[in-house]
């Protein structure tokens, strides 16, 4: 958009979206982009499947750099700190304010994000008085991956290789697809870094994705998470 369709979109539009994703290792068979691939096409469907509930959303370019510390002994990981990153999202959102938004919905695709965002959003909030909402997408997808995968589909396992394989298929090392060698679990203890946890970074077996199952999942979240949208905006 140029400034002035940007003028008029963030005018029209019912919630102001950014997808937010991250830059960090995602085992030995996905790429490093798969939270931000995510991002993007996962926040597409629900733009495209917006007016279907009476909404307009306005999307912004998906921020590809999240907190991603616990990844950090894995090469390729990019991190932002944590306060820095909770700065980043009230900066979107203030600049967001100050082109008419009215309604800033942050759609989330990386775990280590939720705790910098629940933060900044309450900010924005409380200090800004910008009506803020938060959507971390496989929290509306959990019972369907659950009842396929079972509970250890975590980080680069069944489901995030799924979400690949149906969105860019060509970025998959299938034959690097193996299943995951898991080191320790804890129930109390905090971790520092993924690698406590894992050998080869991920979770789960990737080798039982299910692409084509992703496709219902797709379609069944994007429907979820607009009817809380319209149901909240009512």
């Amino acid at each position: 958009m140029t400034w002035q369709e940007a003028e008029t979109a963030f005018d029209e539009a019912d919630f102001v979206v950014l997808p937010c994703g991250a830059t960090e290792q995602h085992s030995t068979h996905l790429p490093t982009s798969v939270d931000s691939i995510r991002a993007e096409n996962l926040t597409a469907e629900l733009a495209a499947a917006a007016p279907e509930h009476d909404l307009n959303l306005l999307v912004l370019p998906v921020l590809p750099y999240g907190y991603s510390e616990h990844h950090i002994n894995y090469a390729g990981t990019i991190s932002l700190g944590a306060d820095t990153y909770q700065e980043i999202i009230i900066d979107v959102g203030r600049s967001v304010q100050r082109h008419g938004g009215t309604r800033f919905l942050v759609a989330n695709f990386h775990g280590g994000n939720i705790e910098p965002h629940k933060l900044a959003l309450d900010r924005l909030q409380r200090d800004h008085g910008l009506d803020s909402y938060y959507a971390h997408w496989t929290d509306f997808a959990r019972d369907q991956l659950e009842a396929r995968f079972g509970t250890e589909w975590g980080h680069a396992g069944e489901y995030e290789t799924s979400v690949i394989e149906h969105y860019r298929p060509d970025l998959v090392r299938g034959d690097r697809k193996t299943p995951q060698t898991k080191k320790n679990r804890y129930e109390v203890r905090q971790y520092a870094h993924f690698d406590d946890l894992t050998v080869e970074g991920g979770l789960g077996d990737p080798t039982q994705s299910d692409p084509e199952f992703l496709e219902e999942v797709i379609e069944a979240t994007t429907d979820r998470i607009l009817t809380h949208l319209r149901s909240e905006l009512e």
